[in-house]
């Protein structure tokens, strides 16, 4: 019999159900060919949620991943400027999922100003202003607090040091604003300097967050791994994920000590919801990072193989990329390129 692993699916909004669909259907058949199942639990979070249970994160979807320990999760609008917290970061909180994983690599076939990038962000995931901390002080003034801890900060440094030589990256930079905020981000540092001097084989650089902007524009070749806080991480991996073609392409995975939960980092894209045009890759390789966190490599190598291949021929891409597909036929082209036979992906 087959072994099964039970997955908590939150579709997500916008385009999130047919992403989502698209991708369980190629992970299902993935796992068919490698002897493996899958038992999806699906709950509903954001608005819709709320329209049925009064809870915008119902506590059947936290006593679901609380149970199976991993979730995969579709985008989810986020109001802006007010309106209900971000579900991202409120079950980022509630999980204690403390490092925000982004691989940007670039995909075979797809033409991008810098060809050939394998750039990895690691941010924490916990601290800095997304921790919420912000009040009205008197009418017209705000104030935010920005929060950095020792456990924090050395906590994602260990990861980031840990991933590098487990998986033989060469170079560490801390990305901070110590120049300015020499309390905060000077702890920050302090944390990843201590860390650094315990792998002795990753090189550790640091770079001021503006000018590691610049750097990254001009030369993004010159990173590896870029260790940051909460805020800085969130705004270089958008930056980073256009050197590969966009946030439609990019996975993410949100990483603690108990539960995992990958996600797709792009918006719910309303715009285009139901009209077959988005595309599943962010959330694909967002199951591809998830089956490789619980264990079935042949499963996750099998499904990477299949979506560089469709990339590599570029003759079924969706719009954003160039093509002219719909979601539809993309992730039929990745099945089909599945059952070609295949030589394992690195």
């Amino acid at each position: 019999m087959a072994k099964t692993h039970k997955i908590t699916l939150i579709p997500g909004d916008g385009i999130g159900p047919e992403v989502s669909g698209a991708v369980v259907k190629i992970v299902e058949a993935a796992g068919a060919a490698t002897g493996i199942g899958f038992e999806w639990h699906r709950y509903a979070a954001g608005a819709e949620a709320f329209e049925t249970t009064r809870e915008y994160i119902p506590k059947a979807l936290y006593d679901s991943i609380e149970e199976n320990r991993v979730a995969l999760k579709g985008p989810v609008t986020t109001p802006i400027g007010g309106g209900f917290a971000s579900i991202n970061v409120t079950l980022r909180k509630k999980f204690e999922l403390f490092a925000n994983f982004r691989p940007v690599k670039s995909l075979p076939g797809l033409k991008t100003r810098y060809p050939d990038i394998d750039l990895i962000i690691v941010r924490e995931n916990m601290e800095d202003l997304y921790a919420g901390l912000e009040h009205e002080v008197v009418p017209g003034v705000v104030q935010a607090l920005k929060i950095i801890t020792e456990k924090g900060s050395t906590r994602i440094s260990q990861f980031a040091f840990d991933y590098a030589r487990k998986h033989n990256r060469k170079k560490v930079h801390a990305i901070h604003k110590a120049n300015i905020m020499k309390l905060s981000d000077g702890l920050f540092l302090r944390c990843a300097r201590k860390v650094a001097e315990e792998f002795p084989e990753v090189a550790y650089a640091e770079h001021i967050v503006d000018n590691t902007c610049m750097q990254l524009v001009m030369n993004p070749y010159q990173y590896d791994i870029l260790l940051t806080e909460n805020l800085y991480g969130d705004i270089l991996s958008d930056l980073c994920s256009a050197f590969v073609g966009g946030l439609g392409l990019v996975p993410g995975a949100n990483l603690g000590k108990e539960c995992a939960i990958f996600e797709a980092v792009h918006g719910s894209a309303p715009d285009i919801a139901g009209k077959d045009m988005a595309n599943p890759t962010a959330l694909l390789q967002s199951a591809v990072l998830m089956l490789h966190h619980i264990d079935e490599s042949a499963t996750a190598n099998r499904i990477q193989t299949a979506l560089e291949q469709v990339y590599r021929e570029g003759k079924t891409l969706t719009k954003d990329v160039g093509g002219t597909s719909g979601t539809k036929a993309f992730a039929d082209a990745v099945l089909q390129a599945m059952e070609m036979p295949q030589t394992v992906s690195a």
